[in-house]
């Protein structure tokens, strides 16, 4: 509702086999190693998809025959890149279907998730992925319904981070011997919303004795130790894009494969009960072009956040944020005073209590500096909402996001591009234990190249002279 997705600033098809519905096992590659506490168990994950099996909408009925269903022979080579121009003939072949014409916003959804269970899926299996087990995503991902998928994908990508994070916290903390489960953040006293609002400064002393020792590592050198483990890490350089207005961009060091986790999303997130205190609000695009939105309506600032840091410390996220940055009122149009006199502000009491121990060095939280591909060009990363779970004390170091306002969730009900809270706090459904950000996951593999962000602008809206819309369809779908 608030302008693009990402508001800042592919190959030969394989020829399909039919080939009859079975109940195989997952592939081998999937089995859990029981000796790590946080790897998900993949195998219950894939027998559980198998078992709620059914037709996706995402087949159409030429590709469907006898109660096949049409796989495809996977490049070995290529990987799943040749999956892209497929999909897109099978979403666009959607679209103009009737029984999708009423909420095509959510036909988009359920493409995009589909993309992200097959990328990452096929990333899970790792270097010794066969063709059948391919195959066998492929089949998963014809059945399985878009909220298995989703499951499937937030499993998928906290395997991966849960990864990086303990390998991190083993360079930082070589010789910690402390229990990881601990969470630093409990230890301190935490900066009222007030100070938040007027960007006041936290004690240092307070810092000082809450937050751990840690390896006296530059932001570069955790940066190069991170390649060292992982094959990649990223880097921000003058973009290559031809235009003036192209400024800084995202750079990939090293090698990283399809479906690989390569940047967080850092900054200060908003659920929709807290969009007023989003600076510049009602007209927040006007003054930070940084701003992105998750499909649920959640927005962060990456703003604060900016470079990073040199050290892990306490974050409050008002790092170089200019409060005073607002719209002159005479802009103000019928819809901002509508919305003004809407939004009533909340109580201090609800703002108080947020600000976490952050590791400002974390080489992954940069994803805001990933720019959309020039003309003629395709994106090489897709954006992949991420329900942190809060219960993972040891990893919340290395998250680059807090909540304004807490983590506590309130009810709030939508009606048009309005909304309106309803009734008290929401403590079902477990929203008070996940934290609501975004990762960038590789559509291709990738060599140290600039990474490029479909930045799906609305085409309801005035376009900067550099954007070139990747399609058309999608950002119509993303913004009806």
């Amino acid at each position: 509702m608030y302008g693009p997705e990402k508001p800042m600033r592919p190959k030969h098809p394989a020829k399909p086999l039919l080939l009859p519905r079975r109940r195989s096992p997952p592939p081998r590659h999937f089995r859990p190693n029981p000796s790590s506490k946080f790897q998900p168990s993949v195998k219950k994950r894939f027998l559980f998809l198998a078992g709620v099996a059914r037709r996706s909408p995402l087949l159409t009925s030429a590709d469907q025959e006898g109660g096949a269903v049409v796989c495809y022979s996977w490049p070995r080579q290529n990987g799943m890149a040749f999956l892209f121009n497929k999909f897109q003939e099978v979403v666009r072949t959607l679209a103009k279907n009737p029984m999708f014409a009423r909420d095509p916003r959510h036909l988009q959804f359920e493409a995009d998730v589909n993309r992200l269970f097959l990328y990452t899926s096929y990333c899970r299996l790792g270097e010794n992925a066969e063709e059948k087990d391919a195959e066998e995503i492929i089949d998963l991902a014809s059945k399985a319904s878009v909220s298995d998928q989703q499951k499937q994908v937030q499993e998928n990508v906290h395997y991966q981070l849960t990864h990086m994070c303990q390998t991190m916290d083993s360079i930082l903390r070589p010789d910690a011997t402390s229990d990881l489960s601990e969470d630093p953040s409990e230890a301190h006293s935490r900066r009222s919303g007030l100070s938040f609002a007027v960007g006041g400064a936290a004690s240092a002393n307070k810092q000082s004795a809450a937050i751990p020792a840690t390896r006296p590592l530059t932001r570069a050198e955790l940066s190069s130790k991170f390649r060292d483990h992982f094959g990649y890490t990223l880097d921000i350089r003058p973009s290559g894009i031809p235009h003036k207005d192209a400024g800084q961009g995202l750079f990939l060091s090293g090698k990283a494969n399809v479906g690989a986790v390569l940047a967080i999303y850092p900054g200060v997130i908003y659920s929709p009960a807290y969009y007023r205190y989003i600076p510049g609000y009602p007209r927040i695009d006007a003054c930070n072009s940084y701003l992105i939105t998750r499909y649920d309506g959640t927005i962060i600032d990456p703003k604060p956040w900016c470079f990073g840091g040199e050290t892990r410390e306490l974050w409050d996220g008002s790092d170089l944020v200019d409060y005073s940055a607002m719209p002159p009122k005479g802009s103000e149009n019928n819809s901002d005073r509508v919305w003004r006199m809407l939004s009533k502000p909340l109580e201090k009491s609800v703002r108080e209590n947020f600000g976490e121990v952050l590791e400002r060095r974390n080489p992954l939280a940069f994803g805001h500096f990933a720019n959309h591909p020039p003309k003629d060009s395709s994106p090489n990363v897709m954006i992949c909402p991420y329900d942190f779970p809060l219960t993972e004390k040891n990893m919340r170091v290395y998250i680059p996001n807090i909540t304004f306002g807490g983590d506590e969730p309130i009810k709030m009900k939508r009606f048009g591009s309005f909304y309106f809270k309803s009734g008290g706090s929401d403590n079902q459904a477990g929203d008070s234990l996940v934290l609501k950000t975004l990762v960038l996951v590789s559509t291709r593999s990738i060599s140290d190249e600039e990474l490029f962000l479909n930045y799906r602008y609305s085409n309801s809206k005035r376009r900067p002279e550099w954007y070139s819309s990747v399609d058309e369809e999608e950002d119509k779908r993303r913004w009806s």
